[in-house]
């Protein structure tokens, strides 16, 4: 069953509660996190909420991703390039004690996400109906810095997952994922400027709010791309934890349009990551091979925060059923699947 949350509301009732559970192809809930209840001592509960902003920018030649995030007790800022060509990736990160000077919005509507000290600049600003960026990271890579400043076009009628499901214990999570934002604008990387337009450059968004068990696993795959047609396509495909039996966060996004699956069952060797992976929903409706070509191992040991994430980069291929019947083909879509381990 996937339950469609239709009507506006607070996330959170006055007992800490869930208002509503369910999905939504535009956001309706207001992220009142005041409410939570989930913590015998509420001076504590605010160590125990995580809150992020991950954007990632697919190119034909690249993946730049970044992220602002506060997990409690620590606020962590990391950026990435993988080089599609080069088989290649640098990241860097920056951890900061119980998250100070980390700016996160209420709710993904509105509002700048921004962190800044001697060495890293961050800026993500919702207006209107876009998503504006300015990013500077002095020395990135070969002493060499990363720049920034592009904007993603969201318009109000572009569908994104909107995702609300409890997890035991009073806990939650609170998610939307938006694809295929249209990019303007340039990413300077390794003295390098890379120029963005809307026909070859599309922006994803992963904004989650919530309270998890402290040992959690999940698997994610996503893409922002095109058909050949010059239609875009995105994928949104996941599981792990959490109650999920009113709805998941499974759907594919065609020209800005919600397609919703429920159940997609992944395939794949957690022991040989770069072997083929296979995604199928149990209605067939959904019928996709993932193809990796380059690994992403990123591994956090902070005491307290502990982490391990296996991101492939790869393409996929299959084929998708649209609820009116169409049979959508899908080809050498660059995109990623992930799996991630956490104890937070």
């Amino acid at each position: 069953m996937q339950t469609q949350i239709t009507k506006p509301s607070p996330l959170l009732l006055p007992d800490g509660s869930l208002t509503q559970v369910g999905w939504s192809p535009q956001p309706l809930l207001d992220c009142n996190l005041e409410r939570a209840s989930f913590y015998p001592l509420k001076f504590f509960q605010p160590m125990r909420m995580k809150r992020w902003d991950y954007y990632g920018l697919t190119t034909p030649s690249h993946y730049f991703s970044f992220t602002v995030s506060d997990i409690g007790y620590l606020g962590m800022i990391f950026a990435y390039v993988v080089d599609f060509e080069k088989k290649r990736h640098h990241e860097e990160t920056i951890a900061v004690p119980f998250a100070m000077g980390v700016y996160l919005p209420r709710n993904s509507t509105s509002g700048e996400t921004r962190f800044k000290n001697k060495k890293v600049a961050l800026s993500f600003k919702k207006e209107n109906e876009q998503r504006i960026f300015n990013i500077h990271w002095k020395d990135f890579e070969n002493g060499q810095d990363l720049k920034a400043e592009f904007t993603l076009q969201e318009p109000d009628q572009h569908e994104s997952m909107n995702l609300v499901i409890p997890i035991e214990k009073k806990r939650f999570y609170f998610n939307r994922k938006i694809n295929c934002m249209p990019a303007n604008g340039w990413v300077e990387y390794l003295g390098t400027k890379h120029m963005l337009d809307p026909q070859s450059g599309l922006g994803n968004l992963d904004w989650g709010r919530g309270v998890w068990a402290y040992d959690s696993f999940w698997v994610w795959a996503s893409a922002s791309g095109f058909l050949e047609d010059g239609q875009t396509i995105g994928l949104n495909l996941g599981y792990g934890f959490g109650d999920t039996s009113q709805a998941t966060e499974n759907t594919v996004i065609l020209n800005g349009k919600i397609h919703k699956l429920s159940q997609v069952d992944f395939q794949y060797n957690s022991n040989k990551f770069m072997e083929p992976w296979t995604m199928q929903s149990p209605d067939s409706r959904l019928l996709l091979s993932f193809t990796p070509f380059y690994e992403r191992v990123a591994r956090t040991d902070a005491k307290l925060l502990l982490s391990e994430v296996h991101q492939m980069f790869g393409s996929y291929n299959g084929t998708f059923i649209t609820g009116e019947g169409e049979t959508i083909q899908i080809t050498n879509l660059n995109g990623f699947a992930e799996e991630h381990h956490a104890r937070w």
